[in-house]
């Protein structure tokens, strides 16, 4: 949704008066909370998206903000329905976003699409900072599969705008990845969830390591997770102040940990991925590069 500039001709009554100022643009609907579906326009295409805003949301304050993308093929409405955001958005008070991929998918890493997603990320984050008044410091990207994968990519390719990103069953991953240069321009934490049974699993493993390197990241050892007779987790501390987190839990597959409903939801996986995504977030700012 593109909200048109509207320039008013103003006339001198004099050669030394003072030029009258274009009153800002108004928005075409007031951000109220509740459920939103709504477009904007990207690429010459209207592009969709969702905004969940919880109770008590005031459009004077500034407010963190979770964009979730979605799995190949899927929509946004299918990961909305399936993580379980919006309950934590509702008791911690933050926005959350669901863009839709073009046919199902986000032109990210290894698929899947060809339209330029990053540009319609970027105006969906300009959309959220304008008119939901999302806070620049706290805007969060999370994905699963393909839209985890694109995560990855935006993080790179939209350097200062993500504070941290937390990619399930997505990975660092493809022909961009293998070029040194091609890293976070900005600091940019990162929590990241790699099931062992999944089939891409070390091409996550590798993808993630690739990344700690060139942030200059050193991993711990791996610890063990309370609550789970088999999940790990690694944390490591990164050289321009970032954290990356990985949970790696043997028993998982291509899924969302905890999700206990859609098609890619692994409720027996040890951990609730959607609980630790937003503590990890709500610890994370923005970190100035």
């Amino acid at each position: 949704m593109t909200r048109g500039v509207f320039f008013l001709m103003v006339f001198l009554l004099a050669a030394c008066s003072s030029p009258t100022p274009s009153p800002p643009p108004e928005p075409s609907f007031t951000p109220t909370a509740g459920d939103h579906r709504l477009t904007l326009s990207s690429g010459g295409i209207e592009r969709t998206y969702r905004v969940h805003a919880p109770a008590g949301y005031d459009a004077s304050r500034p407010v963190p903000v979770v964009i979730g993308l979605h799995f190949y093929p899927g929509d946004g409405q299918g990961l909305q329905e399936m993580i379980g955001l919006d309950a934590q958005a509702d008791k911690a008070g933050f926005l959350t976003a669901y863009p839709d991929g073009v046919n199902g998918g986000f032109n990210a890493l290894v698929c899947c699409g060809d339209q330029d997603d990053v540009a319609f990320v970027k105006a969906l984050v300009d959309e959220l900072k304008t008119v939901w008044k999302a806070d620049p410091d706290r805007i969060y990207l999370t994905g699963i599969s393909n839209g985890g994968d694109m995560s990855f990519k935006l993080a790179v390719e939209l350097p200062d705008t993500f504070a941290a990103i937390a990619p399930v069953s997505g990975g660092f991953i493809g022909t961009k990845p293998t070029e040194a240069s091609y890293a976070p321009k900005s600091p940019v934490s990162v929590l990241t969830f790699i099931g062992a049974q999944d089939r891409f699993a070390d091409q996550f493993d590798g993808g993630i390591q690739a990344w700690q390197e060139r942030v200059g990241c050193t991993p711990s050892r791996p610890a063990p997770v309370r609550g789970s007779a088999t999940a790990s987790r690694t944390t490591a501390p990164c050289e321009d102040g970032s954290e990356v987190v990985v949970y790696r839990l043997p028993d998982m597959g291509h899924s969302w940990p905890g999700a206990t409903q859609g098609q890619l939801a692994a409720p027996d996986a040890g951990v609730v991925a959607t609980d630790l995504i937003w503590a990890f977030f709500a610890a994370h700012p923005r970190l100035r590069g």
